[in-house]
């Protein structure tokens, strides 16, 4: 099935991890400092799907979050470079993106909170990093850096495009396409609809996530062991012969430390079509994690 821009010449920015590192760090805190906002006040939703921000037009967005008998919504915008906070009573207040401290933010973005009479305790805790600072104690972590900032954003409108394109060829359970301010990664699950083995001592959290098979593709701007950005897939359990599946691009690959292939970001820009060697790998990874693991493919795809 063709892509319908895959005839539309593609150009994909280049972002090095060491040109942004810092504003990287920074920006992952504070998109944790908002989702929190969200993960506080929805209901669990299977695998966490409450959690999650969305890409949108301008930035990301934590779409409408219920408070009592009123609804707010929260959302970068990219473009302007401020947070945006609006109110089902009609009040929008914004907080400029620049360079400051995550404490400074944390303590700046409460007092946004409250002048709309929404008074909230989040968990000051950052997840899923090595060394947490909480986040009114960072003082550490104060870069933001407009342009890279907005080329990220510009990656993930395109990423978040062709997931949403991937996703459209399955008619099983499905995952939103949806960025986890936890990882920092946008992701789509596709699901056999069979409940997954147990996890003898995982937490609650990795046993939620992974409690029925799943095969998942995803786009992360690396850092930790894989010093750059890339794709990756993973199927959980992992079938026996997954890992030794000769998958597309040839660029692909497969980490033993990581349990995943991946696919490097600037093999993707490169490519003649970004958008058709991406789709590759999406199909391709799940082909392998679907057929080895024994879905009923017949009817889980159009």
């Amino acid at each position: 099935m063709a892509h319908p821009a895959a005839d539309q010449p593609e150009c994909w920015p280049a972002l090095p991890l060491s040109s942004w590192k810092d504003t990287y760090a920074t920006l992952h805190m504070w998109t944790q400092i908002v989702g929190k906002v969200r993960l506080l006040q929805t209901p669990v939703v299977n695998h966490w799907w409450n959690v999650p921000l969305y890409v949108t037009a301008r930035g990301l967005t934590t779409s409408r979050i219920p408070y009592g008998e009123k609804a707010l919504e929260l959302w970068f915008d990219f473009i302007r470079h401020q947070l945006v906070l609006e109110t089902s009573d009609g009040l929008v207040k914004t907080l400029p993106l620049v360079p400051r401290s995550v404490a400074e933010f944390y303590e700046e973005f409460m007092q946004l909170l409250r002048s709309v009479g929404i008074e909230l305790k989040i968990w000051r805790m950052p997840v899923e990093i090595p060394n947490p600072i909480a986040f009114d104690q960072d003082r550490v972590h104060a870069s933001y850096d407009h342009a890279s900032v907005e080329k990220f954003w510009r990656i993930l409108l395109s990423v978040d495009t062709i997931f949403n394109h991937f996703r459209a060829r399955f008619i099983g359970k499905s995952s939103p396409v949806h960025f986890f301010w936890g990882s920092f990664d946008l992701a789509v699950t596709r699901f056999s609809g069979r409940r997954a083995p147990e996890r003898p001592g995982v937490d609650a959290m990795t046993r939620e996530a992974y409690s029925h098979e799943v095969s998942s593709v995803g786009f992360w701007p690396g850092s930790g062991n894989v010093q750059g950005a890339a794709f990756y897939s993973y199927a959980a359990p992992e079938p026996q012969g997954f890992k030794d599946k000769r998958v597309r691009p040839d660029s692909a690959f497969y980490d033993q430390q990581l349990g995943e292939f991946l696919l490097m970001y600037d093999d993707v820009r490169k490519a003649e079509s970004p958008t058709a060697s991406l789709l590759e790998f999406c199909q391709s990874t799940y082909e392998a994690a679907a057929t080895l693991g024994n879905w009923d493919r017949g009817a889980l795809e159009r």
